[in-house]
């Protein structure tokens, strides 16, 4: 399959080199996978003599790969994903040169401000070609630790989702009455290097893995003004390579600590969010300060404003607390109303929904496209367009209590609505007739839209 995919790209260039394991010699490109000369030894991949460092070539490849995949936008140099793939070959080619001799320093990354709830959140954005690097160590330090992390470790973890996270702490705090929410205060920004590279070397025979992680958290942050900033600790978030550090950090810092000091309390965590179930106040309020003692231990700290304790509270439980809600996930746990449909009976049970930060958010955005000037497009073009968002957004908000996005569909609707009577005229001076409009498109096609699937029609 290698030779395969190496004589397919003979054709682009140089290309070969990178893609399977190829090296020039004499003007000729030989692969892998092609007879060797006498008295060389065949082995899976060749080795260039001269280097620091045995950095498979397929892995840079395989790195790029998925960096391409993901996509994302340029880092402090400029560089956009599609201006590096101009000349893909040279490229990489350099990243895997410098990388296998221990030349490669990556250059600073891009300080971008987003928007959270109560504030902004900085991500740092690397470069392309240090997300491909960061991506190749990534991979090489993965499999080795994989394995080790704790089964309620749900955060950027292969085959684990954040529903999953979701599912389990329902269960959970269905059986336990009290929960501890966890925050830790800025944790990307406070992680402590020596510690992480205590852990990196820990778990990876390959030196390059440890020095490369060292230069990448060491690697200062451009401003938007173009000032560079030095950093002393913490790991930018927004390189490949971040969450998995994350994991492993918090693994020793927080996982394996739990196990060890409280066996029978059960926890979720995701990356720097953790929601640990109590039988009693008591009991929370001990593991509380345990843990806080704990993470100090590693320099890292609770927020004492974010971490709180809470009281599930349902139709069974009616003692009186004040904190009775935490979100998790971007889901928000509290007293819900809920039918049971095979006693026919109403109750309270405390469950979770969409939280109304995140309905805020996805409404805002939804604003932002300003549908109702899109007259250009047919309604088919426009529900193509909505429905590419709206997919992800839905599938993971409406898998539990999903009546809880009703606001986010009507809110679209009315935009579908005010859209008609910019595009008709005949609609132009009455809501009543856009909306009977609206009512019958979705009855003539339901499936146009994806979030008509979860919303009654307009009304």
């Amino acid at each position: 399959m290698l030779g395969t995919l190496a004589d397919s790209l003979v054709v682009a260039g140089k290309l070969p080199r990178i893609a399977a394991g190829v090296e020039p010699r004499g003007g000729v490109v030989q692969a892998g996978g092609c007879a060797q000369p006498q008295g060389r030894k065949r082995v899976h991949e060749l080795k260039l003599k001269g280097r620091s460092h045995d950095i498979p070539k397929r892995l840079v490849w395989d790195a790029w790969l998925k960096v391409k995949e993901k996509g994302g936008a340029a880092g402090a140099d400029g560089v956009s994903i599609e201006q590096f793939e101009e000349d893909l070959s040279g490229n990489l080619f350099r990243l895997w040169n410098r990388m296998s001799s221990g030349s490669y320093f990556p250059g600073p990354v891009r300080a971008v401000e987003i928007p959270k709830q109560g504030g902004t959140r900085v991500l740092g954005i690397p470069n392309v070609v240090d997300r491909v690097a960061q991506k190749a160590a990534a991979m090489a330090l993965e499999p080795n630790v994989e394995p080790m992390f704790h089964e309620d470790s749900y955060g950027y973890r292969p085959g684990r989702a954040p529903v999953d996270a979701v599912a389990v702490c329902r269960e959970r705090c269905f059986r336990k009455d009290w929960i501890v929410d966890l925050d830790i205060r800025a944790f990307f920004d406070s992680v402590p290097w020596e510690l992480m590279l205590r852990a990196v070397a820990r778990h990876s025979a390959q030196k390059w893995v440890v020095m490369y992680v060292e230069r990448w958290l060491k690697a200062p942050m451009q401003r938007p003004d173009g000032t560079l900033v030095q950093r002393v600790k913490g790991t930018p978030q927004g390189g490949p390579i971040s969450p998995l550090l994350a994991n492993l950090f918090l693994h020793y810092g927080l996982d394996a600590w739990m196990v060890r000091e409280f066996p029978a309390v059960a926890f979720e965590r995701f990356a720097d969010d953790a929601v640990i179930h109590c039988v009693s106040e008591r009991q929370a309020r001990r593991v509380r300060d345990a843990v806080a003692r704990r993470l100090v231990e590693v320099g890292l700290e609770l927020h004492p404003d974010k971490t709180r304790i809470v009281y599930c509270k349902d139709s069974n439980r009616r003692e009186t607390y004040e904190q009775v809600s935490f979100t998790f996930c971007g889901y928000t746990f509290r007293p819900r109303k809920a039918y049971n449909q095979r006693r026919h009976v109403a109750f309270t049970g405390f469950m979770p929904a969409v939280s109304a930060g995140k309905l805020t958010l996805m409404s805002r955005r939804v604003a932002s496209w300003r549908i109702h000037r899109r007259v250009n497009l047919t309604l088919d073009d426009l529900a193509a367009g909505i429905n590419q968002v709206l997919r992800g957004w839905l599938a993971y908000f409406t898998t539990f209590y999903p009546s809880a996005v009703s606001p986010l569909c009507d809110r679209i609707d009315r935009h579908l609505m005010r859209w008609a009577r910019w595009k008709y005229k005949r609609l132009e001076r009455s809501g009543k007739r856009a909306r009977a409009w609206l009512t019958g498109v979705q009855s003539r096609t339901p499936e146009l839209f994806v979030h008509w699937r979860y919303c009654a029609p307009p009304s």
